[in-house]
């Protein structure tokens, strides 16, 4: 007999769109021989089944289930495909576990500490896992961009706290412009992180569940068009994105070694990519993504396709890894 497997995409944040590639990806590629799929779109104002002649039906939130009119439908389990809120802060995976269905992404603890930037960096720090320096500030707070300058140097990264890697997001080379940077990161959360900026080289890492074992992906190198690795460069093309990375066999075991420390240390499951920027053979992590990007050009799954493991089988191991749980 079939699973009922939903495919949740959308979201709250100004990623649904990539999210709604990434789930269409996924659609496209589990296996129907194994699993009923049943798209699902999730935002603010609607919770929808949407069936491939593009027809809406809603989701029944009580119990997370279809009508189509003919027959009710319960899911035997959940891919979640959506970057940001509420797929990658944790809030869907608390509302499935309540109602015991299970899903590909880690537990609803896990994804909001790796949601929240400036939690999970002060987490792995008592780990000794090397970050850049950083500063803190939640909207309201007095700012002097003095002592900003003073603590994290310049140039520095400003980031919105709690907003994935894509938005709110900014490179800022001269004091004076610091002010114009917070206010951009403010429009996507009311909590930012200022980083010092990290000159070396930037690498991607997958890490994931795999037929039961902890499996480290081959790295991706990140050279950008742009100043850094920002939304056009991730997502239109303005990058370059060598895998596997052109490291020495030493550095590609190193970073291998922290992303899978890392990994294991949050007690995640199902899909990872954390970012490090490698300064004097030192890997500095800069986040870590629960959610990554499931299309054909993203990073995880070009890291899976140089393992040998297809867009299909990448999935398809992923259910079968979350209902065992």
């Amino acid at each position: 007999m079939k699973k009922n497997i939903a495919i949740l995409m959308g979201g709250y944040s100004s990623e649904y769109q990539i999210s709604l590639k990434s789930g269409n990806v996924v659609y496209q590629h589990l296996s129907r021989n194994v699993y009923n799929l049943y798209r699902i779109h999730i935002f603010r104002d609607k919770w929808v089944y949407v069936d491939d002649r593009d027809e809406e039906f809603p989701v029944d939130r009580h119990d997370f289930s279809i009508s189509t009119g003919k027959e009710k439908i319960n899911f035997d389990g959940v891919f979640i495909a959506i970057h940001g809120s509420p797929g990658e802060d944790g809030y869907l995976q608390a509302y499935l576990d309540l109602l015991n269905i299970p899903h590909t992404s880690c537990g609803f603890y896990q994804a909001a500490l790796t949601f929240n930037k400036r939690d999970c960096l002060s987490v792995l720090k008592a780990y000794d896992i090397p970050c850049a320096t950083s500063f803190y500030l939640n909207k309201g707070d007095e700012i002097s961009t003095s002592d900003i300058v003073a603590r994290v140097g310049m140039p520095c990264f400003v980031k919105a706290n709690k907003a994935g890697s894509s938005f709110g997001v900014s490179k800022v080379h001269r004091e004076e412009d610091l002010m114009q940077a917070i206010e951009y990161s403010f429009k996507e959360d009311d909590e930012i992180i200022i980083e010092s900026f990290l000159d070396g080289t930037e690498v991607s890492v997958g890490v994931i569940r795999y037929r039961g074992e902890t499996t480290v992906l081959p790295i991706t190198e990140i050279v950008s068009e742009n100043d850094f690795f920002d939304y056009n460069a991730k997502y239109m093309g303005q990058s370059q994105e060598i895998t596997p990375a052109r490291l020495p066999d030493e550095m590609t075991a190193k970073v291998s070694e922290i992303a899978k420390k890392v990994y294991e240390i949050l007690k995640l499951s199902g899909f990872s990519r954390s970012e490090y920027i490698i300064v004097n053979d030192v890997p500095h992590l800069l986040e870590i993504n629960t959610i990554p990007g499931m299309t054909a050009e993203s990073i995880l799954p070009q890291q899976a396709r140089v393992a040998g493991i297809s867009l299909g089988d990448l999935f398809d191991n992923a259910v079968a890894e979350a209902l065992k749980k």
